[in-house]
């Protein structure tokens, strides 16, 4: 049997045993294509069933979370874990509190993470998980007792050597605390490692707040470096003005770039002058406001309604930091035409795959985002080797850890594509050279 015989035999069982699961489906066929070549080569995967298990999850646990609203009504939300494949260490991936959370999306996550969580070069597996709960305009309070109402639930099928949850969009610093301190009561004892993300007084990690959104620009200046370039002077755009985006942008300020735009779910802002990120901060990591108050601090900045048209700006590198399925066919076309010399993903698979599709046949340099954005878990990595030894590195340490990681992972990717005859794709790069790792432990540790 070819490869491609056996990918596609395993996508139509995928698509007949995950009926309506699109975000799932599209992520394991975008993976499962580019990895015909490896099947080409190494036949004994075929004979050992091994994409049959990869695609797969090892366990997913459902959850009713009922919890009380500060007018005393009772809601209930839906809780998902999906702990998809441990072969090189405990499940690790983030928690999401999105209204657009389902089973599907969270399937597709933690397929995703396997790969990305490989890639790090870190002994972590794949995992992914969240709620419908959604914590805009939320009270602390409320926020406070879904946590814990949630943590109540996935305690059970947590811990610092099974499965260590992160944050994710709607789970930050806050949401992390209460459920850190929520699982920790009902535990009886203190466990620093079974959450990542926490406080810097209880275990967490410096750099960790930054370390996606730097790790992205460090991946995207090398793979502009490899390639005779750099971000000095060079015009971003960046999506979003969460966490990612924050940091995405003052690194890439940092390293000479003008970041001209960003947005939230409402809108984008313009600004020719470069991104004000301490105004950018004030609204979006101490009031919690929108994107638009921007104009109130900034005389001179446009606001647009409407979050991607941001796309439709001309810029030399694109950074999509928000939401998955925010760069169309369409909005690729745009960037293209407008010269866009490098796009790299800081949010999970914000590309379609005509939009990746449309990046790759006009040469223009792309960064998917189980490579670009992997710097967020590789500090969680880090955070978790720190609670082991109950110890401290400084922001200076952990930091040149992380772009050496972001640094290893593009090379990785890129020397990968080259030798299966892909040059400068490093989607399939990044897939193949992510699956091999985990392909091989399975390979050794038996049918499980």
């Amino acid at each position: 049997m070819s490869g491609k015989e056996y990918v596609e035999g395993v996508l139509k069982t995928i698509e007949k045993r995950n009926p309506g699961e699109i975000e799932f489906q599209d992520a394991v066929k975008e993976v499962l294509y580019s990895l015909i070549p490896v099947f080409d080569k190494n036949p004994q995967f075929i004979k050992a069933g091994l994409l049959e298990r990869f695609t797969e999850p090892e366990r997913l646990i459902y959850f009713r979370v009922p919890w009380v609203d500060d007018q005393g009504k009772v809601q209930v939300n839906r809780g998902f874990r999906v702990q998809f494949n441990a072969a090189i260490g405990p499940y690790k991936g983030g928690l999401r509190f999105h209204p657009s959370v389902n089973q599907s999306i969270i399937k597709f996550l933690g397929f995703e993470q396997i790969l990305k969580n490989s890639l790090t070069g870190l002994p972590i597996g794949g995992g992914k998980g969240g709620s419908d709960f959604d914590p805009k305009g939320k009270s602390d309070n409320e926020v406070m007792r879904f946590c814990q109402a949630f943590m109540s639930e996935l305690y059970k099928y947590i811990g610092a050597d099974i499965d260590v949850p992160a944050g994710d969009i709607g789970v930050g610093g806050r949401e992390v605390g209460y459920m850190y301190g929520y699982y920790n009561k009902l535990k009886g004892g203190s466990e620093p490692g079974v959450l990542t993300g926490k406080g810097l007084t209880f275990g967490g990690s410096l750099v960790r707040t930054q370390a996606t959104g730097y790790g992205l620009v460090y991946f995207t200046e090398e793979m502009l470096k490899d390639h005779g370039m750099s971000m000095k002077d060079k015009t971003v755009v960046v999506s979003g003005s969460g966490n990612v985006a924050i940091y995405a942008i003052e690194k890439a300020t940092f390293f000479g770039g003008k970041v001209i735009a960003c947005s939230d779910s409402n809108g984008y802002i313009v600004d020719e002058n470069g991104i004000n990120l301490d105004v950018v901060k004030e609204i979006k990591e101490v009031k919690r406001g929108r994107i638009k108050e921007y104009l109130d601090k900034v005389p001179g900045a446009k606001y647009v309604d409407g979050c991607n048209g941001i796309w439709s700006l001309k810029c030399d590198v694109a950074l999509p930091c928000a939401t998955q399925g925010e760069i169309d066919e369409a909005s690729a076309k745009l960037l293209v035409q407008n010269g866009v010399k490098a796009v790299a993903e800081g949010a999970n698979m914000p590309s379609t795959l005509e939009a990746i599709d449309v990046f790759i046949n006009n040469k223009v340099l792309f960064g998917p985002g189980k490579a670009a954005n992997a710097g967020g878990v590789a500090c969680s990595a880090l955070e978790m080797s720190q609670n082991s030894m109950r110890y401290s590195w400084t922001f200076a340490e952990v930091d040149a850890k992380l772009n050496d990681i972001m640094v290893n992972i593009y090379y990785n990717s890129r020397n990968t594509a080259k030798e299966y005859g892909y040059e400068d794709n490093f989607v399939v790069g990044s897939n193949i050279a992510g699956f091999l790792k985990v392909a091989t432990a399975m390979m050794a540790q038996g049918v499980i």
